[in-house]
């Protein structure tokens, strides 16, 4: 596994090494060793998500205030647009964000630590996104930021209006929302 600090450098882009002939192809998709020895991520991960959504469907920006959850995630079909905002106030990063396209294609990952919000939106017809977590979920303790903050300005490559459930369409901005000491 390649391991590449983005511009916070807690978060971190993981591009695995890829064996492929004219069968298909084989990876190592989570190794806790290696990830320990390279990246110095300790944690233990307990639950493992997966979602399925159409084109233009955009979810978060997520976190939870207590309980919160470190996410390895990852796409297995299609493209999405992935973003992390940090939001924990101790740090020089605070209210600043990186996105990555994850695609099938390209097999990255990308690791969001704790303190961080997450969202992401599909880009192909239909993506379809593996995350595993490093606490459980606890809606009690979910919190939702708007994706369109103009304070966070996050560069979402929209083609058209995208798709934001109910639950998103109520957050708050970053200025008015719990974030981590």
């Amino acid at each position: 596994m390649n391991i590449i600090p983005t511009e916070i450098p807690d978060v971190l882009l993981i591009e695995p090494r890829v064996f492929g002939d004219e069968r298909g192809f084989f990876y190592e998709s989570y190794n806790e060793r290696v990830l320990l020895e390279k990246a110095e991520i300790t944690q233990h991960f307990v639950q493992d998500n997966h979602s399925l959504s159409a084109k233009n469907v955009l979810r978060g920006l997520h976190y939870q205030i207590k309980q919160p959850q470190g996410k390895l995630v990852r796409v297995v079909v299609g493209e999405v647009f992935d973003v992390a905002v940090d939001l924990r106030v101790s740090s020089k990063y605070f209210g600043q964000w990186v996105g990555y396209r994850l695609s099938a294609q390209n097999k990255q990952q990308l690791w969001i630590p704790p303190g961080f919000a997450h969202g992401f939106l599909v880009l192909s017809e239909y993506a379809e996104f593996l995350y595993k977590t490093t606490d459980y979920y606890a809606p009690e303790h979910e919190r939702t930021i708007f994706w369109d903050d103009p304070d966070l300005a996050i560069a979402w490559p929209l083609e058209a209006k995208p798709i934001v459930s109910a639950k998103d369409q109520v957050g708050k901005q970053l200025k008015d929302a719990e974030v981590f000491v």
